[in-house]
């Protein structure tokens, strides 16, 4: 993927909506929840404070991240889905 955040923002590629319930029962598209976690695709470089020091990221390419429903804004790059979103965005990085 060609695309290169700045300061503090990132990549995440969302998670597949779930396809069924837990119980076996197939969701149709209209009842999908929206998933609020993903990986991380691509990093900015890192916030610069206002003295011009840099903060870097705490999150890097490959993170498993949980962010808030309705955080970051819908691209299409390459032909792919993805989220921009600032670092502050995040809520959690996920065990592997």
């Amino acid at each position: 993927m060609k695309i290169h955040p700045l300061s503090d923002r990132i990549v995440v590629k969302p998670a597949e909506a779930e396809e069924k319930t837990k119980g076996g029962l197939f969701l149709p598209d209209t009842a999908k929840e929206k998933p609020v976690w993903g990986e991380v695709i691509a990093t900015g470089p890192g916030k610069v404070t206002e003295d011009g020091k840099k903060i870097p990221m705490e999150v890097k390419v490959g993170d498993q991240v949980l962010y808030g429903k309705y955080s970051g804004t819908e691209v299409s790059v390459d032909g792919q889905d993805v989220l921009i979103m600032r670092e502050s965005d995040i809520f959690a990085i996920m065990p592997k």
